[in-house]
């Protein structure tokens, strides 16, 4: 046998020893390449999760800020006629009032199933709650006295 080289026994044990660990050291080495790839898989994954959350709620309050300008919009001349219109001993005069503000439009929740709206526009230190479902006014000069 020409070009052949004799191995002894030791060294081709050497050999296959070196060569299984060196195979053991890569897959060692690529599974923790595979680990930090899912870990970094699942950081932008949990980034761009979040990102979208924040967008669809940032969408979400400025249609909500939209309908609720509109709704304000709606109901002011309705508000400002029923308050003006309302029996009090504290006269409501939005117009001609020296001092007026709009206060805007709040929400309680009475129970589960209910919730009550109301308008409250204040003018020369007189509140007028107006409710846009039952279509009244309520005044009163400070929050204790009102409805």
């Amino acid at each position: 046998m020409t070009g052949s080289a004799v191995v002894s026994k030791d060294e081709a044990c050497a050999c296959i020893v070196s060569s299984l660990a060196w195979n053991l050291r890569l897959f060692y080495w690529g599974n923790e390449m595979t680990f930090q790839r899912t870990v970094i898989a699942l950081l932008v994954l949990i980034v761009a999760g979040l990102g979208a959350i924040g967008y669809v709620e940032w969408k979400i309050a400025v249609q909500a800020r939209t309908l609720k300008a509109f709704v304000e919009g709606y109901v002011f001349n309705e508000a400002v006629l029923a308050c003006e219109q309302a029996k009090s001993a504290t006269p409501f005069k939005w117009n001609g009032g020296k001092s007026t503000s709009v206060i805007g439009l709040n929400s309680v929740k009475l129970d589960k199933y209910t919730v009550s709206a109301s308008y409250t526009l204040v003018a020369d230190s007189v509140y007028c709650d107006y409710d846009p479902i039952k279509r009244t006014a309520g005044i009163g000069s400070s929050f204790l006295e009102r409805e």
